[in-house]
């Protein structure tokens, strides 16, 4: 039950700053406070700004594959073993440039860090899955001692 209310909260979480992410760079090229912030960089900044808007979008819609991979698994439609799969892992994210974000809007960085916040946790999750680190935990060393015992 947890694993499935972690999952959803993820979800949420990952849908609600997509539709904030989908309003911000969208708004970011249209006329208005957003607009005039990006109208006001270098051009090479408002490449960067593009740039990382696609970031922003890769990573969440990584994030959100993953997290309806793990829906299905709970829903019964796949397999664990089906989930190890290379195919069905937490897509790989570009890295941004620290150095590159500070050129642009406070806004905009806010976004990105949370997009990157976000991706880090579900990627320690998808890691946490694969078999080795399961065969090494030491929660489940331990429940293996203990029905051991008894």
């Amino acid at each position: 039950m947890l694993a499935r209310r972690l999952t959803d909260s993820l979800y949420v979480e990952a849908m609600l700053l997509a539709d904030e992410a989908r309003t911000y760079f969208d708004a970011s090229y249209q006329s208005g406070s957003h607009g005039a912030e990006i109208a006001a960089l270098e051009p090479f900044d408002r490449v960067l700004f593009s740039c990382e808007s696609l970031k922003v979008t890769t990573r969440l819609m990584h994030i959100v594959a993953w997290l309806l991979t793990q829906r299905a698994v709970d829903a019964g439609e796949l397999s664990r073993d089906q989930v190890r799969e290379p195919s069905r892992r937490l897509g790989p994210a570009v890295v941004s440039d620290d150095a590159a974000l500070a050129r642009l809007p406070e806004s905009a960085r806010i976004l990105i860090t949370t997009s990157i916040d976000l991706y880090r946790r579900v990627e320690r999750l998808d890691t946490g899955m694969s078999e080795d680190a399961v065969a090494t935990s030491p929660a489940r060393h331990l429940i293996h001692r203990l029905s051991q015992s008894f």
